[in-house]
């Protein structure tokens, strides 16, 4: 399951710990997280059932600019954007390049 960013998220430590419905995958994934991006994260915020889904979210990514963006032009994915590679995008691509290379894929 592709993101409208080209990120997998079938390879989501979140949308992993909501399938499995794992409390351990869940604290694990708040501890690397809050380690990895410098933001403290608890097991309760590890929920998300894909961005594409209508059920819930990783707080960030229900707040995503490119997954709303993606919304408000009813693209799939950036990659079917008229205006791709975007400036937003190029900045995302630098902190997740496979999501840049699954992108590419797609185009």
């Amino acid at each position: 399951m592709i993101a409208y960013c080209g990120l997998d998220c079938s390879k989501c430590d979140a949308h992993l710990a909501t399938i499995e419905n794992s409390h351990a995958k869940r604290v694990e994934t708040a501890k690397n997280w809050s380690k990895l991006y410098q933001h403290e994260m608890n097991p309760d915020q590890i929920n998300c059932d894909g961005c594409k889904s209508s059920g819930i979210k990783f707080f960030h990514c229900n707040n995503c600019e490119i997954r709303q963006c993606c919304i408000s032009k009813k693209v799939d994915h950036c990659a079917a954007c008229e205006d791709y590679i975007c400036d937003t995008l190029a900045g995302f691509i630098k902190l997740a390049p496979q999501a840049g290379l699954a992108l590419e894929a797609l185009r």
